[in-house]
């Protein structure tokens, strides 16, 4: 499976690579650097016209760090402290320290301020009262072991508050430093990033999700911000003659609908407009009078920009205004983002290796029931409600596993565990012990499979338990199980087939239909029964709210009718539809990080599961359980994460 990461349709077409948007074949958007279009006349007379004056503050007249605030108030960090002026310069308050760097945000009516504590090299979050600056929480990151270059704050798309470090020689790190109410007791690393080794400066938007970052000598770059993003980057202007940019990148700060960017020896203000094409530049406004222009502010209001420029020359500040009339940019309505409750630890093996789970429950104490979960690389791992490991077999390469109960072997009757061997190509079968929930090999049915890979298990109303092992070539065998004689066998009963890479099915049970998922082309139903028809009827199919792959599939089986649960892997997403036909679209959700509880979002699903059985709160109206293909919070292996099916019924308005 390709590694795939989808945030929004834009921001999947400005960063196809980036965030391994929704198609590895999707053509790499145009950037400034690759075709800089025609700059809008209009907008640069306006721009032109725009005079810089000089603006004298009467404190912090050495701080090289400033922001404009929303409310027309100047923030500022210098080696005495944390500076409030109004619009005039005069000074409304100070917080003493030793500060450099500087971003805010509002927090609950509260001014959210981060900067470094210079000395210690350590990043500080301050909730100060926007009036006065005295302080009321305040949150101390670890210090760093490089010297900080800048900070970046950003709110992710369930409003959870992040912390960028700019460091030098290409280090940095994301941390997670608060939730969309409040900050973090501790924070939580989220992942090291690997950036420019000249990178000083940093600028987020977060409507495109997306973090702006400088090199030195060579342009501007744009990596993906969001915690599940992966660590790409696309370019958006570079140095003549590959770009528009003349010299060095000397600021950075994002617009709503584009970015603003300091050259500093051609002493000019760069302007970029975000489009579905990638970043178009707009003409540079020359900033006469100035020497050597170094740091860059800016806040919109009411279709303009105001500016706020440092004199790296003389120190001096110049502030300005030009015209930005705001864009309307075509989005999707965003998708619900529902928190995970449950992590498990992650499996033994590293890299893209944890795919497939399953829940056995247990006959009496719902509690002690059991998620399964196939490590592709080495074997199967077993884990409570709580998410601990208790049992690991190492048995070989198994990409998916399935449950069911009943099975007869010999004289014993026992719960059943199915998995795809991709080491052997065969049915891996385990026995499950019916008290403690512990599972012993069975062994092993040969298929004449030439690459197994996906596999679910179905039953039929008189219990005999089937195995439906797919191959990547679209060939499906469907075995009917057997074990009365003591050893586990099965009987091919059935075969067909689709036209393209298939993995992911799943067997409704009291209707006796099999849905299979084609991973670039749609989800089909079909009759279950050994002696049944095989022809297919279309549920879903690729685009919409589905982009490919398509990879797990999962029933909820509801007192008056089922859900299915599709994984949407090209923009990391869950589809639910109706299981019955005409199979109607219920909805979409996403899974993000749980702030409180220090758990990681989800990206990059492949296999999942469902049940509607009561396992207690939180879990009293089911479980989704999701595989996550990029584990943060910290960066390690992969692993499973746990969601209440009450969380998505809620989202989803499912009854």
């Amino acid at each position: 499976m390709q590694p795939r990461f989808c945030l929004t349709p834009l921001a999947a077409l400005l960063l196809s690579g980036l965030l391994g948007a929704c198609s590895g074949e999707a053509t790499p958007p145009r950037s400034a650097a690759v075709a800089a279009e025609q700059p809008d006349a209009n907008h640069a007379r306006s721009v032109q016209g725009a005079p810089l004056q000089n603006w004298s503050p009467t404190a912090a007249q050495s701080a090289e760090s400033w922001l404009l605030l929303d409310n027309g108030q100047r923030l500022a960090a210098d080696a005495d402290g944390l500076w409030l002026l109004d619009d005039s310069g005069q000074r409304l308050s100070q917080h003493p320290g030793n500060f450099s760097t500087l971003d805010a945000r509002v927090l609950d009516e509260q001014l959210l301020i981060a900067t470094t504590d210079t000395a210690l090299q350590q990043p500080i979050l301050l909730q100060a009262d926007s009036d006065n600056l005295t302080v009321r929480r305040k949150l101390v990151l670890p210090s760093s072991d490089y010297r900080i270059e800048n900070l970046c704050l950003y709110r992710d798309d369930a409003s959870n508050l992040h912390l960028f470090i700019i460091g030098e020689e290409g280090q940095g790190d994301q941390w997670l430093v608060g939730s969309a109410r409040q900050l973090l007791d501790q924070p939580a690393h989220v992942r090291s990033l690997g950036l420019p080794p000249e990178a000083e400066h940093c600028a987020v938007d977060e409507q495109q999700h997306l973090l702006y970052v400088n090199e030195e000598s060579i342009g501007i770059w744009a990596y993906g911000a969001h915690p599940e993003a992966e660590l790409g980057r696309q370019p958006v202007d570079m140095l003549k003659p590959f770009g528009t940019l003349q010299e060095q990148v000397a600021g950075l700060a994002a617009v709503p609908g584009g970015l603003l960017a300091l050259d500093a020896d051609a002493r000019q203000l760069h302007s970029y407009r975000v489009t579905a094409d990638g970043w178009n530049p707009l003409a540079p406004l020359a900033l006469e009078g100035t020497v050597e222009p170094e740091r860059l502010a800016a806040r919109t209001a009411n279709g303009q920009i105001e500016l706020l420029i440092l004199d790296g020359d003389d120190g001096r500040l110049y502030q300005s205004r030009i015209d930005w009339p705001e864009t309307k940019l075509t989005h999707s309505a965003p998708l619900p983002v529902l928190s995970p409750l449950v992590q498990t630890e992650p499996v033994p093996s590293v890299g893209d290796a944890a795919d497939d789970p399953a829940i056995w429950l247990h006959p009496t104490n719902p509690a002690q029931s059991r998620v399964l979960g196939t490590d592709k690389r080495n074997g199967l791992a077993v884990y409570d409600l709580q998410g601990k490991q208790l049992q690991y077999l190492n048995v070989g390469r198994l990409n998916n596993v399935d449950v069911r109960s009943g099975f007869q072997l010999g004289e014993q009757q026992l719960d059943l565990a199915v998995a795809s061997n991709r080491d052997h190509n065969s049915l891996q079968l385990f026995g499950i012990d019916p008290v403690a929930g512990g599972l012993r090999d069975l062994g092993q049915i040969a298929t004449p499979l030439e690459e197994i890979y996906g596999l679910c298990m179905g039953q039929a109303a008189d219990g005999r338990i089937y195995a439906i092992a797919n191959d990547k070539n679209g060939r499906f065998l469907q075995y009917r199980l057997d074990g009365r004689s003591g050893e586990a066998r099965g009987e091919l009963v059935r075969e067909f087939s689709v036209t393209s890479q298939p993995e992911g099915c799943v067997v409704d049970n009291q209707r006796q239909r099999l849905f299979i998922g084609e991973e670039g082309e749609a989800v089909w139903a079909l009759e279950a029964g050994e002696d049944a028809s095989t022809e297919m009827t279309r549920v879903i199919g690729v685009g919409g709210p589905i982009e490919a792959d398509i990879e797990g599939l999962a029933l909820y089986q509801h007192p008056d009718h089922p859900y299915l649960v599709i994984s949407s892997q090209g923009n990391d997403s869950y589809v639910v539809t109706d299981a019955e036909p005409p199979f109607a679209l219920r909805g979409s959700f996403r899974i993000g990080l749980n702030a409180e509880l220090g758990i990681d979002g989800v990206s990059e699903t492949d296999g999942l599961e469902v049940t509607s059985a009561n396992l207690g709160d939180p879990w009293s109206a089911g479980m989704l359980m999701v595989q996550d293909g990029r584990k943060r919070m910290p960066e390690g292996n992969q692993n499973y994460k746990y969601v209440p099916w009450q969380s998505i019924a809620d989202a989803l308005q499912l009854d």
